[in-house]
């Protein structure tokens, strides 16, 4: 796992059924690409995020493959359609094996 990834999303709490929704994310992490020397002229081992998910209530919102151009602290803004009350559920796959994840509930109102 690496050090300081902390994941970070903003989703509305409640929705009208039927609502698209702005969803935003954020991940704290390095991304590095793998192609960087460190001092003593050895490559950097690649560690990126290589893949964000987002799910409302089981079903698929977004599946998104990111490559090592990705740039540092990936963010993510996008709508998804909201037909009822349930929960998101956002995940980002590390390139160690690492999975972080975050969800929000939201409720029709």
């Amino acid at each position: 796992m690496a050090d300081g990834v902390k994941p970070r999303v903003k989703a509305p709490k409640k929705a009208a059924a039927g609502e698209a929704v702005t969803l935003k994310t954020l991940i704290s992490h390095k991304m590095e690409s793998g192609q960087r020397k460190n001092k003593d002229g050895s490559l950097i081992p690649r560690s990126i995020i290589n893949r964000f998910t987002c799910e409302f209530n089981g079903k698929s919102v977004i599946d998104v493959t990111l490559e090592p151009a990705i740039s540092t602290n990936p963010y993510f803004e996008f709508e998804a359609v909201i037909p009822e009350a349930g929960e998101l559920v956002f995940t980002w796959y590390d390139d160690d094996g690492s999975v972080y994840s975050d969800s929000k509930k939201v409720a029709i109102g």
